[in-house]
C-alpha cells in the first residue's frame, strides 16, 4: 500500500502504468526477483541487502524516506487496560524510549553488536550495513509520540488503497501522554 501511494503521489497510476506481482510469498519475494524478469522488487531487510550483496540487485530507493514517518509500529492496549495499569504502561513506554535514545547515541556498528543476538541468520556485517542505511535515512524517531500527522499520513495511505472507508479522529484512537512522559525519560 505504501509503495502504491508512493507512485500515485507521483502521477503513477500503479493499475495502468505498470505491472505490480502481488502473488508471491512474501518471505520469497527477493528470490523471485533474483529468478525472473522482474525490474524491480519492494523488498524488507534483510533482504534488500542481501540482493545487493549477492550483486542481484541495488537499493534504488527506500519507501521510508518517500513516504514520511508512517507509524509501522503501533502498541494498543484497551481503555480499561490504561486506566488500571498506568505503571506498566509508562514503565513499558519508558523502556521502549531508553532503546530509541540508545539508538540515538550509538553508531550503527554499536547498534549492530547489540541486536546480532536477535539476528543469528544475518552476519554482524550484514546487520551493521542494514543499521547504517537506516541512521542514514534518519528511519528512526527521537521519540515515541504518535504524531497526528503521521495518523493522517496512515489514514491517507489506507483510504488510497480503498481499505479504509470511513477516517477515525486522532483524539479518539491515539493517546500519547506515556510518549509525552517518556520523551525525558
Amino acid at each position: 500500500m505504501v509503495f502504491e501511494y508512493i507512485l500515485r503521489q507521483n502521477g503513477i497510476d500503479p493499475a495502468k502504468d505498470l505491472e505490480i506481482n502481488q502473488n508471491i510469498d512474501f518471505g520469497s519475494t527477493a528470490a523471485a526477483f533474483s529468478e525472473d524478469d522482474s525490474d524491480f522488487t519492494v523488498e524488507f531487510e534483510p533482504h534488500a541487502t542481501s540482493l545487493e550483496t549477492g550483486g542481484k540487485g541495488h537499493v534504488v530507493a527506500s519507501l521510508g524516506t518517500d513516504s514520511g514517518y508512517v507509524p509501522y509500529t503501533a502498541f494498543c492496549a484497551k481503555q480499561s487496560y490504561l486506566k488500571k495499569n498506568p505503571e506498566t504502561i509508562q514503565k513499558f513506554t519508558n523502556a521502549l524510549q531508553k532503546g530509541m535514545n540508545f539508538v540515538r547515541a550509538h553508531s550503527p556498528k554499536e547498534i549492530a553488536e547489540v541486536i546480532a543476538p536477535q539476528f543469528k541468520e544475518t552476519d554482524l556485517d550484514t546487520i551493521t550495513a542494514i543499521v547504517t542505511r537506516y541512521y542514514d535515512q534518519d528511519t528512526w524517531k527521537n521519540n515515541l509520540v504518535f504524531e497526528e500527522e503521521s495518523f493522517e499520513l496512515l489514514q491517507d495511505i489506507l483510504e488510497d488503497s480503498g481499505e479504509l472507508k470511513t477516517r477515525v479522529p486522532y483524539k479518539d484512537l491515539v493517546t500519547t501522554t506515556f510518549a509525552e512522559k517518556a520523551k525525558n525519560f
